[in-house]
């Protein structure tokens, strides 16, 4: 579960990165940070704090703690594809930000996957 954890990591990072590049954004370039780019980065960041959670749990041997990571991972793999794909939804660097968290979670995926088998 070491990678998965990295993993989780790594997409805190990137959920708190885009937090404090909204709120740049906001000041110098308002267009580039729309309300819904901000809700998005905000859902984000709650689950952000979430899957460390579920994953602890999972650490200590619980199945379910385990399975919650998985299907946390596959819904935001999936609303990430989705909103990226809707026209005009936020602007373009959100967009490759939102592919690149649905990125992690598929692989995310693969790990929890992996790991109960």
């Amino acid at each position: 579960m070491g990678r998965i954890g990295i993993l989780l990591r790594i997409y805190l990072v990137v959920a708190v990165a885009t937090l404090g590049v909204l709120a740049a954004l906001s000041a110098f370039a308002p267009h580039q940070a729309p309300r819904d780019a901000w809700v998005h980065a905000v859902i984000v960041a709650a689950f952000a704090i979430v899957l460390p959670l579920r994953l602890r749990s999972a650490r200590r041997g619980s199945v379910r703690g385990l399975r919650a990571v998985g299907l946390i991972a596959a819904v935001l793999l999936m609303v990430n594809v989705v909103e990226a794909m809707l026209p005009d939804f936020v602007p373009v660097w959100m967009r490759v930000e939102m592919i690149g968290i649905a990125v992690l979670m598929a692989l995310v995926i693969a790990l929890v996957v992996r790991e109960r088998l």
